[in-house]
């Protein structure tokens, strides 16, 4: 009970919920808003996700850009001679798609994971859950980092310099981490409420390698290869790919990612407004 003594403005409760207009979307616009605001937050964390990952390790992460390194030059060695390649030709085109694919790969699977992972904070700590999300594209994109001196090295071995035009694939790669956090907000929710799911992402995104052009390229398919504009990874590697190594992505490429992000962000927004309250008990 009120302490009938207090002035009225002191006494009223500051805080009210009102149980048949909960304010959803203020709720899921307003985390969204503060997560973004406290981005140094899931940056720190995931430098320390890293850190932890790798403790005691004399290499730590060039781990992974050596085991990348070993695979690029030996599938480039291999399917240069079965596609009847020139080597200088596809060991470039290998590299670029081998390490996009990794993080898209990547993101798609720690995006199951992104809320689960965090179940301790979520249940402790009143953080926005776009914190933990943005911990995960974090994370991925410090990997990231570490594999992209590998595209200049076999860039150079081939005899391919610096030019103006790689400038175009920043706005792919800033489109990829777009795509990256709605889907990582998606799924993210999506397997707290249904544990299954992350497996037959997995097993999905293992399909998805063989049937987008990472390791063969889209000429091969001819006049077919207008179909891959209806697959969201080769889009979102092309956007990033295409000014690397021919100097520019086409309307259509663009276009696709554009339309496929958008209806990330969608779907993700929109489930996020409806259960975003739910989160904390699926977790």
């Amino acid at each position: 009970m009120l302490d009938q003594s207090l002035p009225r403005e002191v006494a009223t409760p500051v805080y009210r919920f009102d149980a048949a207009t909960p304010r959803r979307r203020d709720a899921a616009v307003g985390d969204l808003l503060t997560g973004f605001r406290r981005w140094r937050l899931p940056a720190a964390l995931a430098w320390l996700d890293l850190r932890n990952r790798y403790r005691g390790s004399v290499l730590g992460p060039f781990w992974m850009t050596l085991s990348t390194a070993a695979m690029v030059f030996g599938l480039g060695f291999l399917y240069s001679n079965l596609l009847k390649v020139p080597l200088p030709e596809y060991l470039p085109f290998v590299a670029v798609s081998l390490i996009l694919w990794n993080v898209i790969n990547q993101i798609a699977n720690d995006a199951c994971t992104s809320l689960t992972s965090a179940e301790g904070i979520i249940r402790q700590m009143p953080l926005p859950y776009s914190v933990h999300v943005l911990r995960c594209v974090f994370r991925n994109v410090l990997i990231a980092a570490h594999n992209l001196p590998l595209i200049l090295l076999v860039f150079l071995v081939c005899g391919i310099w610096p030019r103006a035009a790689w400038l175009a694939a920043l706005p792919g790669l800033a489109l990829l981490m777009v795509n990256g956090f709605f889907v990582a907000l998606f799924l993210g929710m999506l397997c707290a409420r249904f544990r299954d799911i992350g497996p037959i992402v997995g097993s999905a995104m293992q399909l998805l390698f063989f049937l987008s052009p990472v390791l063969w390229k889209p000429e091969l398919l001819g006049p077919r290869a207008e179909w891959l504009l209806l697959n969201p990874a080769y889009t979102l590697m092309e956007v990033v790919r295409g000014p690397l190594l021919d100097g520019g992505a086409g309307f259509g490429v663009w276009l696709s990612a554009l339309v496929f992000t958008g209806l990330a962000a969608v779907v993700a927004i929109v489930f996020f407004v409806r259960f975003r309250g739910r989160i904390a008990f699926w977790v």
